[in-house]
């Protein structure tokens, strides 16, 4: 017993360790739970959360309901784009948070792309 990780928790370190969130760049980060997904952009530097949108988002809250997790992953990545584009920002740096890049981390991100952000 004690302080095994799960692998998940063993890749969002080593990936951690090589990205942080600046002025500049922030970080966009993804947590994805059984039923929603969340996604953050942060400026680590001031340890700051700039911009945040979920599948429970108010905006979102009613359109997703009868969507697929998939479909609904999609929505949040174009709401966080266009957030922060209207907060002036268009370059961020992706954080998947140990997930694997595929199924609804892969959606969100490529329709944050789509929408405007670069990363």
């Amino acid at each position: 017993m004690g302080t095994e990780l799960s692998a998940r928790q063993r890749r969002k370190f080593r990936i951690r360790n090589k990205i942080s969130g600046t002025e500049v760049r922030p970080r966009l980060t993804v947590f994805r739970s059984a039923g929603h997904i969340y996604a953050q952009v942060i400026d680590d530097a001031r340890g700051q959360t700039l911009a945040t949108a979920s599948t429970l988002s108010p905006d979102l809250l009613s359109a997703v309901k009868s969507d697929n997790k998939t479909d609904a992953a999609k929505k949040v990545g174009a709401l966080i784009a266009k957030i922060c584009i209207e907060r002036k920002i268009d370059k961020v740096v992706f954080d998947r948070n140990g997930y694997l890049y595929h199924g609804r981390v892969k959606a969100l991100a490529d329709a944050a792309r789509e929408a405007g952000l670069n990363f």
